[in-house]
């Protein structure tokens, strides 16, 4: 590792604001748990999974990971391709793995009936929550965001925060605890087959430009020795590759999960047995399980009266 005199690239930095954030996620998820949940899901029933805490877990430790030091600090203050590896956190595995830790009473407790949730049920559908997403993304690679990013941190974080929502609409379709804002497993894999189209634009950009793009990373100090070039040369291939690699693997899964069905199909199929050919004795068993009704008993027969 090559160092530039005088700069401390590993020095740590503290970053309360983020312990907040994630300190504030955990409590909220005890509370919901442990005295929301009780009062909301019927006695019996059980509040959250084993499984839904696992990934709960998970995604508490990686928005740790990409909000704290050393991602922040190296990503804000030298490379932008740490930056992009932030950004793939955030957006690409972050709210997949939170959406999954979500229970569905709890995310209808959040969403409500009014109009909260119909504008929510609205814009988490596939083509707005993909348009929203990928516009927002594009915009977020313009020179003058991210150099305002980097030297404001309200920007930094606005920013951040809208990444990070425009990313959970996103990902909704796809694993969203609410099964009707859910898409069926091939349309997800066309969904993210488009989304995993866009980044393509950006990521050559950074990849094959020449000069600084983002002023902001033109520094002095080279973390690795790594040339601005290099740095956006690097950020590309992240955001393609690793990005675009993590989407398709996702598809992957669904089409495995979804030739797992036809399989079990087979195999209830299998189990009942091949169809055999009717015979006359199927016919009488058939008639003697469903008896004919008994005929109604005749009225009796009556003498006209005669004259009066």
């Amino acid at each position: 590792m090559l160092l530039a005199a005088g700069a401390d690239f590993w020095r740590w930095q503290p970053h309360p604001e983020v312990w907040v954030l994630v300190g504030g996620v955990a409590a909220l998820a005890v509370y919901a748990l442990r005295v929301v949940g009780p009062k909301v899901v019927p006695a019996g029933q059980s509040v959250v999974t084993r499984a839904q805490l696992a990934w709960f877990g998970l995604g508490l430790v990686l928005l740790w990971v990409a909000s704290d030091w050393p991602i922040h600090d190296i990503g804000e203050e030298y490379l932008f391709s740490v930056h992009m590896t932030q950004h793939m956190l955030l957006t690409y595995v972050v709210p997949p793995v939170m959406l999954l830790a979500t229970p569905e009473w709890l995310a209808r407790l959040v969403l409500g009936r009014g109009v909260a949730k119909r504008v929510f049920s609205f814009l988490a559908r596939p083509v707005p929550a993909a348009l929203l997403f990928n516009s927002f993304l594009l915009f977020t690679h313009a020179p003058f965001v991210v150099n305002a990013s980097v030297e404001n941190a309200v920007v930094h974080y606005l920013v951040h925060t809208a990444l990070v929502a425009t990313a959970f609409l996103m990902w909704m379709p796809v694993v969203g605890p609410l099964p009707e804002l859910r898409i069926s497993y091939p349309a997800q894999m066309l969904y993210l087959f488009v989304i995993s189209i866009v980044p393509t634009v950006p990521a050559g950009w950074l990849t094959f430009a020449g000069g600084a793009i983002y002023s902001a990373y033109d520094v002095p100090d080279r973390l690795w020795g790594l040339t601005i070039t290099d740095d956006q040369q690097m950020a590309g291939v992240i955001m393609k590759l690793l990005g675009g690699g993590y989407l398709w693997l996702v598809i992957t899964i669904r089409f495995f999960q979804w030739a797992s069905k036809f399989s079990d199909t087979d195999k209830a199929i299998d189990q009942a047995g091949p169809p055999h050919d009717l015979t006359w004795a199927d016919v009488e068993a058939e008639f003697d399980r469903h008896p004919p009704a008994p005929e109604p008993e005749p009225a009796p027969h009556r003498e006209p009266p005669g004259p009066a």
